[in-house]
């Protein structure tokens, strides 16, 4: 299950998407989240699983890998699921007793579902193609700006980076002191959902324990080496735009254009 975790995670490969410009990325993560939205019938999640399709296959990540993402959200989805199909009111097909399913509840259960897959593999994409440098200097560049407003753009670019990095970390301290405990005889697949979340309380205190040694640590290294993000600092790779980014961003344009013009559309 842990391994299961994508979000966070770098995949190393040779990509048109993994040479785009980190504002593009994060822009057109943003473009698509916001846009599964803006749509609520089938011809905008059509068109939104079109562009899913063609950002995967240029991006060379495997799907097999990207999907693994999902398997930590299968208790959600089938809440959800089941929750819209039961509670939904309109036309009925089957009803047993106060329990129904209706029409509209299998079509907005289905759509529900579909905009978390969508969700999840779109925001996986953007940190699997996208190292955490790079993701800080497209945080700060592109909303530096909000400098003006006294938004504290480095510093929330330096935190979301630092979480990014730690992510993959406390999942291999997880799985270290799991495959420790299950050594001296621990056991964290058996019982019910209760005895399985008790189980993982021992795990958690030197989890929790590791992680703000690991905190600590980082911190006094930053501190030792005078860090200080209210100062201008140069790039070593200062980001350009080049005409695939460009190419992108109209991309982007016609795509958001068509999922608002899908938002019209009456079935």
């Amino acid at each position: 299950m842990l391994r299961d975790i994508t979000i966070g995670q770098y995949y190393n490969i040779k990509s048109i998407i993994h040479s785009l410009d980190p504002r593009v990325k994060l822009m057109g993560t943003l473009v698509f989240l916001m846009s599964l939205f803006l749509s609520g019938n089938i011809f905008g999640y059509i068109l939104a699983t079109f562009a899913l399709t063609i950002v995967i296959k240029k991006s060379k990540v495997p799907f097999k890998f990207m999907i693994r993402g999902l398997k930590s959200l299968i208790f959600l989805l089938l809440l959800s699921v089941i929750f819209n199909i039961f509670l939904t009111p309109g036309r009925v097909i089957w009803k047993f007793y106060f329990l129904q399913i209706t029409i509209e509840g299998i079509k907005i259960s289905f759509m529900m579902a579909l905009r978390l897959v969508y969700l999840v593999i779109g925001s996986s994409i953007l940190t699997l193609t996208t190292t955490p440098n790079e993701l800080t200097s497209g945080i700060e560049k592109g909303l530096g700006f909000m400098k003006k407003f006294n938004v504290p753009i480095a510093e929330i670019a330096m935190m979301m980076s630092i979480s990014l990095r730690f992510i993959p970390i406390l999942i291999e301290e997880t799985d270290r002191i799991m495959k420790a405990q299950i050594a001296r005889g621990a056991n964290f697949d058996e019982g019910n959902l209760f005895q399985k979340a008790k189980a993982m309380i021992p795990l958690l205190v030197p989890l929790f324990i590791q992680a703000f040694r690991r905190a600590n640590d980082l911190a006094e290294a930053m501190e030792s080496r005078f860090y200080n993000s209210s100062v201008e600092r140069t790039k070593l790779h200062p980001l350009i735009y080049s005409n695939n980014d460009k190419k992108s961003y109209c991309f982007m344009f016609i795509f958001l254009l068509c999922m608002i013009a899908t938002h019209f559309i009456k079935i």
